[in-house]
């Protein structure tokens, strides 16, 4: 197997009698770069950073009370944004493309080209990165800038067309259903004026009334039930006492008198002595009784041993029991028969009620439908002036731009240097391909040159032993020939880094 150190030899070898080709191609290689890199279009680029902020600090304040336009999606529709037509128009103007009035149809070849340099990447759903390449670096910063200012301008438009949309629709849909609404409370008027039975709360009155009407009809049969024994109870008891009472004769009445005088006497010793003026009274009052009582019976006793006959003296008086019951009599069938006059008037209203609730649950299903499509209609109605109310506040951020949600975080600077591959990569990448280029082909042409040039190789092609070699002896035409090519050598690689320092000088000056 052949190794480099057995190579290295000859590829020495092959340098030294090749020097002047390999220094023509180095020359020429490096030349070649150096004209590629100084031919090679230069590229500015520059780049802006807006920040689409999720929040602010009046967010909270409002919240509840305006709705904030979303910026997530303004960030993820920003490439839609930016090469619109309308901003490309701007950009065309700004970037001075205008100028030599350009057909419409180089128009959208600058605007290609414009968006095929235009790069927008979107990070975290919030961060904006536009950058833009060109061969100005004027211009390129230009466009840059317009491409934020546009953005944002563009995007705050929108925003305020959005709001502005959301209110005038909302506010068309609120006169929508005041027209609705004021058309269901006329009908829902019209038919409570038409039918009494049909105003609001009647049910429920109608039934309170039923029931009272009801609970009366009840206590009233009750009554009159209870009034009705109470007469039957009166009646039995007048039929069995008498109209008049007869009265004791004298002596009954002296003893009724002697025994009231007698417990007054005992009520008095209670409390007074024998000396009180009343306690003598009432002995005094006995005492006389006492005599009226002999007196009586002597008269009695005088006329039975004379045979004389004795006259009952008797008192006659109506009976106050008899008078009583048939008063309570007299005012039970009075009550009884007033009992019965409410209880035919409460049965003849119910009645009333009854027919009066029958013509409610008729007309119920009419007043229900129309209730209902009123207050549908009054629920969405309110419910869309408090959605026009927040879409009033959050039109009004937008327009005074109290909300801004978009903020350049580094914008656009006029770019110095090229960017991408520059004229000292070229010359580099030419210095270092002149000397590889060279040493490659020189390699692989030793490498797989089918001619025997070490004493090593030979042995390994014949497996026979070499005893000794021959070297080479220059002559004097050999050695002028090799100081020339030297010389020629030295030449070209002084000239060519002499031509790679005054283009370098060059660009230092510039």
């Amino acid at each position: 197997m052949t190794t480099f150190a057995s190579v290295l030899p000859a590829i020495v070898s092959e340098a030294r009698r090749r020097r002047v080709v390999m220094g023509v191609a180095f020359a020429l290689i490096a030349l070649a770069a150096l004209v590629t890199g100084m031919l090679w279009p230069k590229k500015y680029e520059a780049s802006t950073t807006i920040l689409a902020q999720e929040s602010s600090i009046i967010s909270p304040l409002m919240e509840g009370a305006a709705a904030a336009t979303g910026n997530k999606n303004r960030a993820s529709i920003a490439r839609d944004v930016i090469f619109s037509r309308k901003v490309m128009s701007e950009v065309l103007v700004a970037g001075g493309w205008m100028a030599t009035h350009p057909s419409p149809v180089e128009q959208d070849r600058i605007i290609d080209g414009i968006k095929a340099r235009t790069k927008v990447v979107t990070a975290h759903d919030n961060l904006i990165t536009i950058s833009y390449s060109d061969s100005n670096p004027k211009r390129t910063y230009l466009v840059t800038r317009e491409l934020a200012q546009l953005f944002i301008s563009e995007s705050l438009a929108s925003k305020q067309r959005e709001s502005r949309d959301a209110y005038e629709f909302i506010n068309s849909q609120v006169e929508a259903y005041r027209k609705k609404l004021t058309d269901a409370e006329d009908k829902l008027k019209a038919y409570r004026d038409s039918n009494d039975d049909a105003r609001p709360g009647s049910e429920a009155d109608t039934n309170a009334r039923i029931s009272q009407l009801r609970s009366q009809i009840e206590t009233a049969r009750m009554d009159l039930m209870e009034r009705r024994s109470q007469e039957g109870s009166l009646a039995a008891q007048l039929t069995g006492e008498s109209e008049v009472n007869t009265v004791q004769t004298t002596g009954g009445i002296y003893e009724t008198q002697m025994a009231d005088l007698q417990g007054q006497l005992d009520k008095l010793l209670l409390t007074y002595t024998e000396e009180y003026p009343d306690v003598v009274r009432v002995r005094h009052q006995m005492q006389d009784l006492r005599q009226q009582m002999a007196q009586d019976d002597q008269r009695k006793a005088a006329a039975q041993l004379s045979g004389t006959p004795i006259a009952l003296d008797s008192r006659v008086q109506f009976n106050p029991a008899y008078q009583q019951i048939k008063t309570q009599l007299a005012a039970t069938r009075a009550s009884t028969a007033a009992a019965a006059a409410r209880l035919g008037a409460s049965e003849a209203m119910l009645q009333s009620e009854l027919q009066r609730s029958a013509r409610i649950a008729s007309s119920e299903n009419v007043t229900s439908e129309l209730t209902r499509d009123y207050n549908v209609n009054r629920d969405v109605y309110q419910d869309l002036l408090k959605r026009r109310e927040n879409a009033r506040v959050s039109m009004n951020l937008d327009a005074e731009q109290r909300g801004l949600t978009f903020l350049v975080q580094n914008p656009a600077v006029m770019p110095l240097t090229p960017s991408g591959l520059r004229f000292m990569h070229f010359s580099l990448a030419g210095i270092a391909l002149s000397l590889a280029i060279p040493l490659g082909l020189l390699f692989c042409a030793v490498r797989f040159d089918p001619r025997v040039r070490s004493v090593e190789r030979l042995e390994q092609a014949t497996g026979l032993a070499v005893l000794a070699s021959i070297p080479f002896y220059p002559t004097p035409n050999d050695r002028r020939r090799d100081r020339l090519q030297n010389l020629i050598l030295l030449l070209m690689v002084a000239g060519v880094g002499v031509v790679y320092l005054a283009m370098f000088w060059l660009r230092l000056k510039q």
